[in-house]
């Protein structure tokens, strides 16, 4: 190799930036006293832009494409003196290279819940996440305001300033939108778009910074009050719950009979089943035997309330038509203890007067004597 040839690979130099991260907006080309030789070749990719800067000031843009750097294509920059100054160029400027692609898949989140006035259900407090993707837009406005001297410049050390400005934006636009809470779940896309936008509106200008998607994931209630409203929806579904809960008694008991194991507790599960089942049967008949359509009649005024005790628990207060029924049943009997108003002590109920013939057997009736002649 000949002296010029020698000469000619020291002055070209090429400048580019081969990206292999996927969060880096901002990567400081690195130079040797931040020298450039006359006639290096940039090399600017799609997706990428060239910044000079020379004696702290921004001199030249270059968009993607492949340059050869001399005083032709970098009018703004003072004229080329190499020659003179042997292989130490005085040509210097630094070169900042910013990604213009968008960076996905950042996430946003409430780090704590605000505070919602829902025409439902009065005041909330919910949490919301999603994704977005961020893009540089203005690099001037980048250098200027967020990268500075920084060599390498992630999306990462603004997360936390994005985030928080989604986070206040999303607590704002809720504000304005005053949608109730069961309607928020069907109007996630036109919420996204409201929020973004009001994002863009802080990042824009001030940072050179867009965010082309931002998107609502989730918004949830507090724990308590989604089982509140999944009791609600269930009890909607089932409609009667009187006859449901006259079915699930009905299942218990059956349940009760068939184990044998269960001794008292079973005893006395079976007992409170059957008052409850009483109550609800008596409460549902009008006084002719029918159903009645409307709401129970009132008690009659006066009529003694009795209650029941078995296996430690106390059952009722039950009217005498109810006691009555349960004493058919078996579920009372004589030995059974009763009070009601107006008694000293739990007692007996074939010791009490009025509930005494509830429990007498009634005597064997005797046949007629035999017809004449048989």
């Amino acid at each position: 190799m000949g002296l010029f040839e020698k000469l000619r690979g020291e002055l070209v130099d090429i400048v580019e930036w081969i990206d292999d991260g996927h969060d880096t907006l901002v990567w400081r080309f690195p130079r040797y006293h931040n020298q450039i030789k006359h006639g290096a070749k940039l090399v600017v990719r799609p997706g990428q832009k060239a910044i000079f800067i020379d004696r702290g000031q921004i001199a030249d843009i270059f968009e993607p494409g492949f340059y050869t750097l001399d005083t032709a294509n970098l009018p703004i920059l003072s004229t080329l003196q190499a020659w003179k100054h042997g292989f130490d160029s005085p040509f210097k400027a630094e070169v900042y290279f910013v990604s213009t692609r968008q960076i996905t898949e950042l996430k946003w989140g409430t780090p704590n819940p605000i505070m919602l006035r829902d025409p439902d259900f009065g005041p909330l407090r919910i949490r919301a996440f999603g994704t977005y993707a961020l893009q540089a837009r203005e690099p001037k406005a980048l250098l200027e305001q967020l990268v500075g001297t920084d060599g390498v410049f992630e999306a990462d050390e603004i997360k936390e300033l994005l985030r928080s400005m989604i986070v206040s934006s999303f607590a704002d636009l809720l504000g304005e939108a005053k949608i109730a809470a069961l309607d928020l779940a069907g109007r996630y896309a036109e919420l996204s778009e409201a929020l973004r936008l009001k994002v863009m509106e802080r990042v824009d200008d001030e940072y050179g910074l867009q965010v082309p998607q931002l998107f609502i994931v989730n918004i949830s209630l507090p724990e308590e009050v989604e089982k509140a409203l999944d009791t609600r929806s269930s009890i909607g579904v089932l409609g009667d719950m009187t006859k449901f809960q006259q079915y699930q008694m009905g299942q218990a008991m059956t349940a009760a009979a068939n184990n044998p194991s269960g001794g008292g507790a079973a005893e006395g599960m079976g007992l409170g089943m059957g008052f409850a089942m009483a109550s609800q049967m008596v409460q549902g008949m009008s006084p002719g035997g029918t159903a009645s359509a409307g709401a129970p009649p009132a008690p009659p005024a006066m009529q003694a309330q009795w209650h029941v005790t078995s296996n430690g628990q106390t059952f009722g207060p039950f009217n005498p038509l109810q006691l009555s029924q349960q004493a058919t049943a078996g579920q009372v009997t004589a030995a059974s203890l009763v009070w009601t108003a107006g008694m000293a002590a739990w007692t007996p109920a074939g010791q009490v007067p009025q509930l005494a013939p509830l429990f007498m057997t009634p005597p064997p009736i005797a046949p007629p004597p035999p017809p004449p002649g048989s």
